[in-house]
């Protein structure tokens, strides 16, 4: 089963991430506890990583925490070294695509084989620009 963030407005979705698996999702979130919290879900990030990764939205105020939080992030990634695409689909789209992970923010993809960690900001910015929630589908 995939997990799906996106953002409706008026019952028509205006953005939204595929990110792959349930198990995609935890590897970010467990990479995030392991290198940049010490080991404590959500020491530093508690709204990517305390939040019930198949249920439930992060409302608009959320969203704005949760894009600063994704820029942390992504800049603490890019100065870590890269890690292999997971088997299967990644390695698919990575191959396919002719993606080569030069650091660790370009380890995480989404199905588009778009770097995941943007992809989430982008949609951290539609949440927040049409004021509606992101919703977990």
């Amino acid at each position: 089963m995939g997990l799906y963030l996106c953002v409706f407005a008026d019952d028509v979705e205006i953005e939204g991430v595929e990110v792959g698996n349930y198990a995609d999702f935890d590897v970010l979130r467990s990479t995030v506890k392991q290198l940049l919290e010490g080991g404590i879900a959500g020491a530093g990030y508690p709204i990517l990583m305390l939040h019930h990764d198949s249920d439930g939205d992060w409302n608009p105020a959320e969203c704005k925490t949760l894009k600063a939080e994704l820029e942390s992030i992504s800049e603490s990634f890019r100065c870590l070294p890269a890690t292999e695409f997971r088997a299967g689909w990644q390695q698919q789209v990575a191959k396919a695509l002719g993606l080569k992970p030069r650091c660790l923010f370009d380890s995480f993809i989404d199905v588009d084989g778009e770097p995941l960690l943007e992809r989430l900001q982008t949609l951290c910015d539609v949440a927040v620009e049409s004021n509606q929630p992101i919703l977990f589908q």
